[in-house]
């Protein structure tokens, strides 16, 4: 790639490991960033994540090659608006990293349709519980999907560019039309981020009378209601911009949980137990382990007795390699192994793990 400048709006944990990522593929890159918060911005210049900084979005909008916007929905749409107000190169190319795609392919294409600018939506599915540019990480995206959204009037050499840009973050590149994407993520995404509130909302409050369900909430729980702790204005902004995709889904849901009350009123005994074993096959056929959603990891499950030190001869065995998260599945019987779950972020860390821990133990190792 000939020297480009690329402008990244927004050095939040997407916009700067984006930055980190193009930095290691093209280091010949010149690479200018803009954010409002000052700590953000002296971060990325100390750490080297971008060459210059900036709190004024005109200052370097007029030298890209490629702007990058990585903001919240709503910002993303008013940034759009601004930057159609700004003298840009002819060609240059603006894209985005939001979560929803129907309204900001829209407003890209009003803001910029009257200019020479190739605009492209864009969605990285990864991210974390971690957030700004001192958490960035080259390595966030590594396997995971980076979705292109186009249109009839979407330049494909755009794409090409940005493919070729993007080729350090590993990412898989695939395009998929906009509204089709916002009713696919209502599902796997928005949904659940809507379900995980609500089921905590509910224990908070049920909490208050029974004070033993803060106590015992483990397991199932802790894992159901994890997401809950994510952003709360990100995740606003992503409701009010995809509402029929995340109602449909909601409306959907409400009337499946009917179902079930209506098999537990009756006693349906054999219904409830299919219920169960369907949604147990459906698990273990959908490719939910497999790197390409949000937050998703290659996790090994690992049946532990209790006894002094199994942990830290586990983590002993796997020095040198990289680990996403650990944590303890616990039990609430002495007779039952505990389930230590490790996670990691590629799968030849999840298959290295799972040989050394079955070659020098006796535990059992499961990968689901």
């Amino acid at each position: 790639m000939e020297e480009k400048v690329v402008y990244i709006v927004g050095l939040g944990l997407i916009g700067a490991s984006l930055a980190m990522g193009i930095r290691k593929a093209h280091p010949q890159v010149t690479l200018l960033g803009y954010n409002r918060s000052q700590a953000s911005r002296d971060i990325a210049l100390k750490k080297g994540i971008v060459d210059k900084v900036t709190a004024d979005l005109e200052e370097f909008a007029s030298q890209a090659d490629v702007i990058i916007v990585s903001l919240p929905v709503k910002q993303t749409i008013q940034t759009f608006q601004q930057l159609a107000n700004i003298p840009l190169k002819e060609g240059v190319i603006v894209t985005d990293v939001g979560s929803t795609k129907g309204a900001i392919v829209k407003a890209g294409q009003e803001a910029f349709n009257h200019l020479p600018v190739r605009f492209v939506g864009g969605h990285p599915m990864a991210g974390s519980h971690k957030t700004g540019a001192a958490s960035a990480d080259s390595t966030l995206f590594e396997n995971a999907y980076y979705i292109f959204t186009p249109t009839v009037a979407t330049d494909p050499s755009a794409i090409l560019e940005m493919k070729d840009l993007l080729s350090g973050i590993g990412a898989r590149f695939i395009e998929v039309d906009p509204i089709e994407h916002d009713r696919v993520t209502s599902q796997i995404s928005h949904f659940p981020h809507v379900l995980a509130a609500t089921l905590m909302g509910q224990a908070a409050a049920y909490t208050e009378e029974h004070s033993l369900a803060g106590r015992f909430a483990a397991g199932g729980f802790r894992d159901m209601t994890r997401i809950a702790e994510s952003e709360p204005s990100m995740w606003t902004s992503i409701l009010l911009s995809n509402p029929s995709a995340v109602l449909d889904r909601i409306a959907d849901f409400q009337h499946r949980l009917d179902q079930v009350a209506d098999m537990i009123r009756q006693g349906q005994e054999e219904a409830i137990w299919s219920f169960f074993d369907q949604s147990r096959e459906e698990r273990q056929h959908m490719q939910i382990h497999k790197r390409g959603g949000v937050e998703s990891t290659f996790d090994i499950f690992v049946d532990v007795p209790d006894e002094e030190d199994v942990i830290l001869r586990i983590l002993e065995l796997l020095r040198g390699t990289s680990l996403v998260n650990i944590h303890i599945n616990e039990e609430n019987r002495e007779d039952v192994y505990g389930i230590l779950q490790i996670s990691f972020k590629t799968a030849a860390d999840q298959a290295r793990a799972e040989a050394l821990i079955t070659e020098q133990t006796d535990y059992s190792v499961v990968i689901k």
